[in-house]
């Protein structure tokens, strides 16, 4: 393995967040800030509780699953996409390194600006509610392995986008909204039974479920479950990204 061509895409990437931290830190933390403001304490005063936690502390692993989905998708996407758009793609085709090597770098970075996002969001989040993290270990995998999933999702649409318009039309019209439809601010179990059985068809109630229940062990869907669908993305996500590279589409013209 080429650890040296994988080092240095990893460090361009994480260079270039450095050189955009208005954009890739601080607007998000900005960002959820204001729900914690709006939702926590503006509708968190009328709803005290859900299943005995307070509503402030019960939307944070949504507020941050919101974050951590989108930021992986757009700096991945970006990451891959700009060489794309640039024509610098050819060189790092031609050179000595292999797809899998060059995943691990671009990926590799997004998931980890992502993964550090979150965690900076959930620092942030202890400013204004009382946080307790039920299962530590388990809320670091499931951030993580989110963060990667996800960040291969933003690969693939990085190499399947024509433009920069269409780098943001799944993160703004269908991560976002199935976010807000998936429990991100209230329980499914608040719905009534038909809504309840439509919800279980978005595939973000698993991730937001078996996150939240790392915090507050509570749960809309098993644990096992949640671990199950992030494993089927990370697999559906690898094998497109295989057959990408393997036929070279839209890469080679």
């Amino acid at each position: 393995m080429n650890l040296h061509a994988i080092g240095a895409i990893y460090k361009f990437e994480m260079a270039r967040t450095f050189r955009t931290l208005l954009q890739s830190v601080v607007s998000p933390v900005i960002s959820t800030s204001l729900y914690f403001v709006v939702f926590g304490s503006a509708i968190g005063s009328r709803i005290p509780e859900i299943h005995g936690v307070s509503y402030g502390a019960f939307i944070v692993p949504g507020l941050i699953m919101l974050s951590v989905l989108t930021q992986s998708i757009t700096n991945a996407s970006f990451g891959i996409y700009f060489p794309k758009f640039t024509g610098t793609i050819y060189e790092l085709l031609s050179a000595p390194v292999s797809a899998f090597e060059a995943v691990i770098g671009y990926v590799g970075a997004a998931a980890t600006k992502s993964f550090v996002l979150g965690l900076i969001i959930l620092a942030t989040a202890g400013l204004f509610v009382p946080l307790k993290i039920a299962h530590p270990a388990w809320m670091f995998a499931f951030l993580a392995l989110t963060a990667i999933t996800f960040s291969l999702l933003g690969f693939i649409i990085g190499i399947w986008a024509d433009g920069f318009e269409q780098l943001q039309v799944v993160p703004l019209l269908i991560v976002t909204p199935l976010t807000f439809l998936g429990g991100s601010f209230y329980s499914i179990d608040m719905l009534p039974p038909t809504w309840r059985f439509i919800t279980l068809f978005n595939p973000v109630v698993y991730l937001i479920s078996g996150f939240r229940w790392s915090f507050t062990e509570i749960a809309d869907v098993s644990v096992a479950h949640s671990m199950g669908m992030i494993l089927v993305f990370l697999t559906v996500s690898m094998a497109v990204i295989w057959w990408i590279f393997k036929t070279g589409y839209r890469l080679k013209r």
